[in-house]
């Protein structure tokens, strides 16, 4: 039985894990994580759930809305009704869909029948025409046939140089990658926020970027608000004390989030959260003894469904093989 290790368990990696399983192939997924999804990250706030990450998908291809299709027939996706919404920039030839019960549960929907190992944090990689090893941090080694990396190009460029994988020119295609970092804040409220239906606001400059309420998004019981802090803002103040960086933020939004309304908050520091520089293909093929592909949201079109293409189109490659 052909054998393949995937590094990271976002959407591409959950894909071509998948992909391969359903064709006979042994497959064991890693992430350094607690949980699987990447950036499609939902976190509990008291009774309440905040997206903080990815906050909306489309589906545009035949692949993807047949696998879509098939998540809403089983209660794991739903349609968010931006068409609601007076935002002149925002188009919607295709409607725009979440998870039931936020990003993250389409994740776990996916990781069910896959052997995913969370909490392995891989440091280092060898092998030959035979095969490769994945160590991680805990000390584990893992061993298949073929590898598939889908973690962020910087992450999976020290990871590759640490491991003497890669020639001066394989190493400048990842170097091509550039990701802009996001702040994001999580708000629970004691009452109803003060945006707008259908639970969004978009801005075009200012340090604030996007604003969701969950509760009208339909993944809350209770209202919460996720914050997205510009690209520039979340450059300028990546390295600075959370709490303060949020509570700047939060300030700014007074006119929709009322401070007396703010039971708590939290803020999390997105490093590499949009690619702002892709390669242009879905996936990279590396020159190594075994089989190594490269892809994720950093490849092709971006975005949650060009994530699951990526993982698509990898894991069709090794079954062509």
């Amino acid at each position: 039985m052909p054998s393949c290790i995937i590094i990271g368990a976002g959407m591409t990696g959950l894909t071509a894990a998948r992909t391969l399983q359903q064709n006979g192939w042994n497959v064991t997924v890693l992430d350094k994580g607690r949980g699987v999804g990447g950036r499609m990250a939902t976190r509990r706030l008291a009774n309440a759930r905040a997206d903080h990450g990815a906050q909306y998908f489309t589906a545009r291809t035949t692949e993807f809305q047949q696998f879509i299709s098939v998540l809403t027939e089983v209660g794991v996706v739903q349609e968010w009704a931006l068409q609601d919404t007076e935002l002149s920039d925002i188009s919607f030839h295709h409607p725009r869909f979440v998870g039931v019960e936020g990003m993250s549960s389409i994740a776990k929907y996916m990781a069910q029948p896959l052997n995913v190992q969370t909490g392995q944090r891989a440091i280092h990689i060898s092998g030959d025409e035979n095969g490769c090893i994945v160590l991680t941090e805990s000390g584990q080694a893992y061993e298949a046939d073929t590898l598939i990396i889908t973690i962020p190009a910087p992450q999976a460029l020290v990871l590759l140089n640490d491991s003497y994988l890669l020639s001066a020119a394989e190493s400048s295609v990842f170097e091509s990658i550039e990701y802009a970092p996001c702040i994001a804040v999580m708000v629970l409220l004691n009452g109803n926020s003060l945006i707008p239906t259908p639970g969004i606001l978009k801005f075009g400059q200012g340090p604030v970027a996007w604003v969701a309420d969950n509760f009208q998004k339909g993944i809350s019981e209770t209202t919460s608000i996720t914050v997205h802090a510009s690209a520039a803002f979340s450059k300028q103040h990546l390295e600075e004390d959370l709490t303060a960086t949020g509570e700047l933020l939060l300030d700014s939004l007074s006119e929709w989030i009322p401070k007396a309304q703010i039971e708590s908050f939290q803020v999390h520091r997105w490093r590499y959260s949009l690619a702002e520089k892709s390669y242009p293909q879905p996936y990279y093929v590396c020159n190594t003894p075994f089989s190594l592909l490269m892809g994720g949201d950093g490849f092709g079109q971006g975005n949650v469904e060009g994530a699951f293409q990526s993982g698509r189109q990898m894991a069709n490659f090794l079954l062509k093989f």
